[in-house]
């Protein structure tokens, strides 16, 4: 109740930052407060940095990761495997596999997982995209990287009845990643085992 305490500018800085993801109303009140002792310049750099980003960056026409270009660096990069696409549910998730350096394929980030609970079904989330890019491309296997959450594991599971009758390998990653585990925060060496160790599905 401590908003009430500060100037009204105040708390409206504490009411937006706290509408943030897992952003509380203590840590917004502390990021808020930061805000207020940053000079100028650098609040300034922060709010021209939140605009470009919000202005110029958009979903790669292929992959549907966040980039600034029409073709993200992977989908553009001649080198990768375009044969072989690994799903993730968000672009935190393909920064996390990029960063074992040992995925050669491409990926195709959903944007979500299907959640009857919170109201989110297929057409939520970037499948349609999916399968229009399975129809247009020569993929030989898919990988499903979903978290393996309730959610993520629901999703696999559909995105494996989809893409089944295609003849298409579908493929998801192995339980070395904790049950309820969130894949950005997984080290390198699991998810790599995890993707090694890949069941098909």
């Amino acid at each position: 109740m401590g908003v009430d305490y500060y100037s009204s500018y105040i708390s409206r800085l504490i009411e937006q930052l706290s509408s943030l993801p897992g952003i509380g109303n203590k840590s917004a009140q502390r990021l808020a407060f930061h805000i207020m002792n940053m000079p100028g310049d650098q609040v300034e750099q922060l709010v021209q940095a939140i605009h470009d980003a919000k202005e110029h960056v958009q979903y790669c026409k292929c992959c549907y990761t966040l980039t600034d270009k029409e073709l993200c660096p992977i989908c553009g990069n001649p080198k990768r495997d375009h044969s072989t696409i690994m799903v993730v549910e968000n672009t935190r998730d393909l920064a996390a596999y990029e960063k074992t350096g040992k995925f050669e394929g491409v990926y195709h980030v959903l944007h979500g997982a299907i959640s009857p609970m919170l109201g989110i079904g297929p057409d939520d989330i970037k499948l349609k995209e999916l399968m229009q890019r399975l129809q247009s491309e020569e993929v030989k296997e898919v990988i499903v990287a979903t978290n393996s959450s309730l959610e993520g594991e629901t999703t696999a599971m559909y995105i494996s009845k989809l893409i089944k009758p295609t003849g298409i390998k579908v493929s998801r990653i192995a339980s070395g990643v904790p049950v309820g585990g969130d894949l950005e925060y997984i080290d390198e060496v699991t998810l790599l085992r995890a993707l090694e160790g890949r069941v098909e599905l």
